[in-house]
């Protein structure tokens, strides 16, 4: 069993504490999937940490980026995958956690240009998951020097996972709550008319 520093595990709580209470506030969902992204990279020491998100809108179902604490504005422009695509894809398709130790030896790793550019080496990637099972997106987690993810790290990175989720859930549940109420007030408003 791994050993791990007293302030460690106090760093991993208070990360888990500032993202439950994001999930709680009344914040935007892209500022709390962007707050969960820097959140979980400052806690582990991870240089890149992204959140996509299936967007089954179109007739195949893709993966969107939409978060990452990268500053480099070629990891986040206009990025999709396919469903089977990548590693991301491979994630979202299987819902298997993936650990590489070296992005540009991994096969599936299809951005191999842009890792060598920032330097990109390990990589950790977690599927999120609904209350139902389904796969809804996948964090993915990387470092610019070859480095083993630990059971421990995979495990809190798993649980901002299930947090992420459970916040886009969330969001979605209220925004139908809202689109209903407006719909039911409209129609209120309109048999008043006919009376």
């Amino acid at each position: 069993m791994e050993k791990i520093a007293p302030e460690t595990y106090d760093s991993y709580i208070k990360g888990l504490m500032d993202i439950s209470q994001a999930i709680t506030s009344d914040l935007y969902i892209e500022d709390i999937l962007k707050l969960i992204v820097m959140v979980t990279a400052k806690v582990i020491g991870l240089d890149i940490c992204s959140l996509w998100l299936v967007d089954e809108r179109k007739e195949e179902k893709q993966l969107l980026l939409k978060a990452t604490q990268s500053m480099d504005p070629d990891y986040f422009k206009d990025r999709s995958l396919k469903m089977n695509e990548g590693v991301v894809g491979y994630i979202a398709s299987t819902g298997q956690t993936l650990i590489v130790d070296d992005v540009l030896k991994e096969p599936r790793f299809k951005e191999k240009e842009m890792a060598r550019k920032l330097g990109l080496v390990s990589m950790v990637g977690v599927p999120l998951r609904s209350k139902d099972g389904a796969v809804i997106g996948v964090l993915d987690c990387f470092t610019v020097e070859p480095y083993r993810f630990s059971e421990t790290e995979t495990n809190l990175i798993k649980t901002v996972a299930n947090q992420a989720a459970i916040a886009i859930e969330n969001t979605e549940l209220l925004v139908k709550t809202r689109v209903i109420e407006e719909e039911l007030e409209t129609r209120k408003k309109l048999s008043l008319i006919h009376i």
